[in-house]
């Protein structure tokens, strides 16, 4: 479906000041973080002003998801029950090795919906390990829920006992396989983070690479690296296209007072027009 995929900005849950912030970043996701970002004894202080920037999600540019903590943690129950409500695009699941773990999670999150009489929520996994690398496809084909993986490759690469470099060496099959699986199972790959906030030559190098193996888009983890991401992961025509028709024809489907229309053989709704004509809008700010 016609989306924008070129940026997903992690923000520090704990953090109220960059919450705020948040609202007004270009990226085209900005991700609350519950993981890495936030100290074990800050959890609970992270879900809570999580939960309040979502009741204000209208504010906010960008679609907004969360990242939870691992499945390993056994943290996830008590993130989702704060986490999730109105106002929530999508949740992101760190370190997902398996299609058991990520099931047991998407259980949890369905009680959560229809106790809650919510819409089902995007369910994101990030593949950050040997054992997800090689399940990346099975993982990626085993919802409906996911509509993109996302590589992490600082735990990969500690996982596989290898020291981190800027060409990460180690972690160059299992860059280039994810986007593989992701396209196999009918999905997109949004590619890792840039370390080295100093070094904008090397980002636009890593994007570019990123680019040519498949990835969407590119996780961010300063507002300054945006500019650079969007400017290398440009919507492709096939996308413009599809946001063309998306927009033209849910246009003519609100004339005749209708909502959710077809488009060759697919439904699309409000959601998607409006995800159309952001992707529309930014070709003419580029």
């Amino acid at each position: 479906m016609a989306r924008l995929l070129r940026s997903l900005i992690f923000v520090p849950g704990n953090n109220p000041r960059f919450l705020e912030k948040a609202k007004t970043l270009p990226g085209d996701i900005v991700c609350f973080d519950l993981e890495d970002s936030v100290p074990l004894n800050e959890k609970d202080s992270a879900r809570n002003h999580i939960k309040k920037a979502l009741t204000e999600r209208s504010e906010y540019k960008a679609e907004v998801y969360v990242r939870t903590n691992s499945p390993v943690s056994g943290l996830i129950p008590y993130d989702l029950r704060q986490i999730v409500q109105k106002g929530i695009n999508g949740i992101i699941i760190p370190k997902v090795n398996n299609i058991k773990e990520f099931k047991k999670i998407e259980k949890l999150l369905a009680a959560l919906e229809k106790k809650r009489k919510l819409k089902p929520i995007e369910l994101i996994p990030s593949i950050e390990s040997a054992e997800g690398v090689v399940n990346a496809y099975n993982i990626a084909s085993s919802s409906k829920r996911i509509s993109f993986l996302i590589f992490g490759v600082f735990d990969l690469l500690n996982d596989m006992s290898i020291e981190y470099s800027k060409q990460a060496d180690g972690a160059k099959y299992a860059r280039a396989k994810i986007p593989l699986d992701a396209k196999a199972a009918g999905k997109y790959a949004m590619d890792a983070i840039w370390q080295d906030l100093n070094d904008e030559s090397g980002l636009e190098q890593d994007c570019i690479i990123g680019r040519n193996l498949g990835y969407a888009g590119k996780s961010v983890i300063h507002p300054n690296q945006i500019s650079v991401v969007h400017r290398i992961f440009r919507p492709t025509k096939e996308e413009i296209e599809w946001a063309e028709k998306v927009f033209k024809v849910y246009i003519e489907s609100t004339k005749k007072n209708k909502g959710a229309t077809v488009v060759e053989g697919k439904m699309v709704d409000e959601v998607h027009f409006k995800r159309a004509k952001t992707l529309l809008d930014s070709i003419k700010s580029v």
